[in-house]
C-alpha cells in the first residue's frame, strides 16, 4: 500500500499508512511526517506482525524511534504492542486499546486537533475504520496528488539543469583554450561561468496549480529549492503560518499588504515606477519606527511580454530611488519570456533576452552591485540552457507538464482526478439523459451517474459526448449535460462497472493535456479550476 496524506478534523492531518506494518516502514512514514513540522505528532500503531525479531527488542527499538522522532502522542492498539510501556519517556502521552472497534468507541471523547496523525496497523486491524472516521472530508471525489511523482519531476529538473551546466563549462573552457575572439557572443553565461549552478525558484501560486499549496511547500523545502513564488501577499502569509521558512517572492503585492509582508518576512516583486515609489515611503516610515531594517525587492523588467515590468524609459529614474534609498535590496531582477515553449518564438526570446540584458547591464552600473538574474521558466529550462544564469523558476513542469513536448516522456504523472459511481440504472432507447433533453439515446444504455460536476471543476462544455472519461481502462462517454453536482456516463460496452467504482477525470490514462485540448484552453486553467470541496488526498510510493 502507498502512504496518503490526507485533510483531517479540527485542523489535522492524517497520514495514512496502513497494511504496510514494520520498523523499516515506520521509520520512513515518520520522516515523511517530520516535512511538516509545525503540527504535534501523533502515532497510532497496532501490533507489528510477522518481523522475525525478539518482541521485547523490537518495541525498544520502535520507542527509541518515536523519542528521535519528536512524537508527542501514542495510541497503540492490540496485545503486543503493549510491550512498548516501559520503553515510553514522559514526553510522550500515551493510551492503549486492545482492539480497534474499543478505541474507535472512545474516540468521540478523544480531542485531535492541530496534530499530524500517523496510522500504521496490520491488515486484521482495520485501520481504514479510523482513517474513515478522522477524515474531514467524505465527498467521494477526490484529488490523489502523487508526492512520489512531484519529487521525481524535480529531480529532471534538476538533471536537465546540471547537464546544460555542465556542457556550458566545458564549450567555455575549450573556447578559452583555443583564446577564442567569439567569447562576446548571445551566451550571456560565459560572463558567469564560474558562478554555482543557479537557484531553483517553485511556483507555488493559486494554492501550487490546485494542489494544496502547504504540503507542496513542505515537499519542496525538504528537497532543497531555494525560492518559492506566490501570486498574492494572502498566500505567502498561509505559508508562512504553515511553518514554511524558504524565501518567497510575492509576484503581485498592494500597497495594503506592505506592512504584512515585512512581517512575514515575504519578498515583493515591484515592476513599475509607482510601485516602487509607494514601497520606498512605506520603507522609509518603517525604518523610522524600527531603524536598521535592510527591505529585499525583486524587480520585474518588460522585455517584450507587455503584462507587468519596468521599460528602458524606466531605467534612469529606477536608479535614482534605488541610490536614494540603500535599505531596499535588490534580490534579483528578472522578465517573463512569451514563448519559450515554441521554436516558432525562439527568434523573439532570444530578442527578449537580449533586451534584458541591456537593461540588467545599466540597472547595475548605477546601483553598484548585480542582484540576481532569472528569466527561464519551465520550457525555458528545457530549451534554453545559455540562459540559466543564477536563478530558473519551475512551474507547470513540476507538476507534469511540458508545454513543449521535448521531455514529456520523462515526467510523471502527479495529479489524478477521480470520481466515483453512485448509481447505475438502463434506460431504453429513444429517452433523454439530464438537463435540456440534450442526450437523446439511440441504444437502450448503461448509464451510470458519477459524484462529480462542474462545481468540483468539470467543465460543462464537456458535456453530451464532448469527451470520455476512464474506467477499468475504456472510455465511457459523458451523456446529457454535465450538472453543478453529478455527471452521466455511457458504461454499456463496461459490463464489468459496478457502483462505488473510481472513474479517472484524468489522470495516467486520460491525460490532462487531452482534456485540456478538448477544452481549446491551458493545463493550468484545469488544475486551478478543480473546487476546494474536492478532497485532495497526497500519496507517497
Amino acid at each position: 500500500m502507498r502512504l496518503e496524506l490526507k485533510a483531517g478534523i479540527n485542523g489535522s492531518l492524517i497520514v495514512n499508512d496502513s497494511y504496510n506494518s514494520d520498523f523499516t516502514s515506520l521509520s520512513l512514514a515518520l520522516d515523511f511526517m517530520a516535512q511538516n513540522a509545525r503540527l504535534k505528532r501523533t502515532v497510532i500503531l497496532s501490533d507489528i506482525l510477522q518481523t522475525g525479531q525478539n518482541s521485547g527488542v523490537l518495541y525498544k527499538k520502535v520507542a527509541d524511534l518515536l523519542h528521535e522522532k519528536g512524537i508527542s502522542t501514542f495510541i497503540g492498539i492490540g496485545e503486543a504492542v503493549q510491550q512498548i510501556k516501559p520503553f515510553l519517556n514522559t514526553n510522550i502521552q500515551n493510551s492503549f486499546f486492545s482492539r480497534t472497534d474499543v478505541f474507535l468507541n472512545t474516540l468521540k471523547n478523544t480531542g485531535f486537533s492541530n496534530q499530524i496523525i500517523l496510522l500504521k496497523g496490520a491488515r486484521q486491524f482495520a485501520f481504514e475504520r479510523i482513517a474513515e472516521r478522522l477524515s474531514e472530508k467524505n465527498h467521494k471525489t477526490v484529488l490523489e496528488i502523487n508526492l512520489t511523482a512531484l519529487t521525481h519531476n524535480l529531480s529532471v529538473f534538476k538533471h536537465i539543469i546540471n547537464k546544460n551546466l555542465n556542457s556550458i563549462n566545458k564549450n567555455y573552457n575549450a573556447l578559452n583554450a583555443d583564446n577564442d575572439a567569439n567569447t562576446h557572443s548571445l551566451n550571456f553565461n560565459i560572463n558567469n561561468i564560474t558562478q554555482p549552478k543557479p537557484k531553483l525558484m517553485a511556483m507555488v501560486k493559486a494554492s501550487a496549480y490546485g494542489n494544496g499549496s502547504d504540503e507542496i511547500a513542505h515537499l519542496l523545502e525538504y528537497n532543497h529549492v531555494d525560492y518559492l513564488a506566490v501570486a498574492y501577499t494572502d498566500e505567502g502569509i498561509d505559508l508562512r503560518e504553515a511553518d514554511i521558512r524558504l524565501p518567497i517572492m510575492v509576484m503581485n503585492p498592494e500597497q495594503a499588504s506592505f506592512d504584512a509582508l515585512r512581517r512575514y518576512d515575504l519578498e515583493p516583486e515591484i515592476y513599475c515606477i509607482s510601485l516602487l515609489e509607494k514601497f520606498v515611503f512605506y520603507s522609509k516610515n518603517a525604518q523610522n519606527t524600527e531603524g536598521g531594517q535592510v527591505f529585499k525587492i525583486h524587480l520585474k523588467l518588460d522585455t517584450g511580454m507587455h503584462r507587468l515590468g519596468f521599460e528602458n524609459a524606466d531605467i534612469q529614474q529606477l536608479i535614482h530611488i534605488l541610490n536614494d534609498n540603500t535599505h531596499i535590496y535588490i534580490a534579483s531582477i528578472f522578465t517573463h519570456l512569451a514563448g519559450t515553449d515554441a521554436a516558432d518564438f525562439d527568434g523573439f526570446t532570444d530578442l527578449q533576452v537580449s533586451r534584458f540584458m541591456e537593461m540588467y547591464a545599466e540597472i547595475t552600473a548605477g546601483i553598484g552591485y548585480k542582484p540576481m538574474r532569472h528569466v527561464l521558466n519551465s520550457c525555458g529550462i528545457v530549451r534554453f540552457p545559455n540562459y540559466l544564469f543564477e536563478m530558473v523558476r519551475l512551474g507547470k513542469g513540476l507538476y507534469g507538464v511540458d508545454a513543449s513536448q521535448e521531455i514529456q516522456s520523462q515526467l510523471a504523472v502527479v495529479q489524478t482526478l477521480k470520481a466515483s459511481i453512485s448509481q447505475i440504472r438502463t434506460v431504453p432507447k429513444t429517452e433523454s439523459i439530464g438537463y435540456s433533453r440534450r442526450g437523446i439515446l439511440t441504444r437502450d444504455t448503461r448509464v451510470a451517474t458519477i459524484s462529480i460536476g462542474y462545481a468540483d471543476g468539470l467543465p460543462r462544455a464537456l458535456s453530451n459526448g464532448q469527451f470520455s472519461l476512464g474506467l477499468h481502462g475504456k472510455r465511457a462517454p459523458i451523456l446529457g449535460n454535465i450538472c453543478m453536482d453529478m455527471t452521466m456516463i455511457d458504461v454499456t460496452d463496461i459490463p464489468e462497472a459496478a457502483e462505488n467504482d473510481d472513474v479517472e477525470i484524468f489522470g495516467a490514462f486520460i491525460t490532462i493535456q487531452e482534456l485540456a485540448k478538448n477544452l481549446n484552453t491551458i493545463t493550468s486553467e484545469v488544475y486551478t479550476g478543480i473546487s476546494e470541496r474536492v478532497k485532495r488526498v497526497y500519496f507517497q510510493e
